[in-house]
């Protein structure tokens, strides 16, 4: 992303939703589906266009080569890595994810709610794919998320 900063957004049709984009020292920060975008958000970006693009169903994009920035707990931050890592059009369950994720114990009790928890803390959903999680509530709204997992032919 070439821009350093600034708030991006635009109305992407085959979600039926706004797609906003939050951008500082040229990394992602932030994504959300707001009711209505910013007052001072700008409508072209080259990562809305990529949206567009996969949410018209003309590319398989996977944006792992987005650059992001995450400020949220260590614990979750890695959760988020590895769910980076989930492919286009396929899932993975809560339980997976605590299996998956470096530095979480598959037999801790907390194991489970650490995943659940950077899910739903999720600061970059769509680029940070919590649509492909099962057995877990993430950042993605409900509605969006079920458009996301048919366009990726999740079921």
């Amino acid at each position: 992303m070439d821009e350093l900063a600034g708030i991006y957004a635009r109305s992407v049709p085959p979600l039926e939703a706004t797609v906003q984009l939050g951008v500082a020292s040229g990394k992602l920060i932030q994504c959300s589906f707001p009711e209505q975008a910013d007052e001072n958000a700008v409508d072209d970006h080259e990562l809305l266009d990529r949206i567009e693009a996969y949410a018209s169903g003309e590319t398989e994009d996977d944006f792992r080569d987005v650059e992001i920035a995450l400020t949220v707990p260590t614990d979750q931050r890695t959760v988020l890595q590895t769910l980076r890592t989930v492919p286009y059009g396929e899932s993975t369950s809560v339980d997976s994810l605590v299996r998956r994720t470096p530095g979480l114990d598959p037999d801790g009790d907390d194991a489970p709610e650490t995943v659940r928890s950077a899910l739903a803390n999720n600061p970059i959903p769509l680029v940070l794919p919590d649509h492909r999680v099962t057995g877990g509530y993430g950042a993605t709204p409900g509605p969006v998320r079920s458009r996301l997992r048919a366009i990726e032919n999740i079921d």
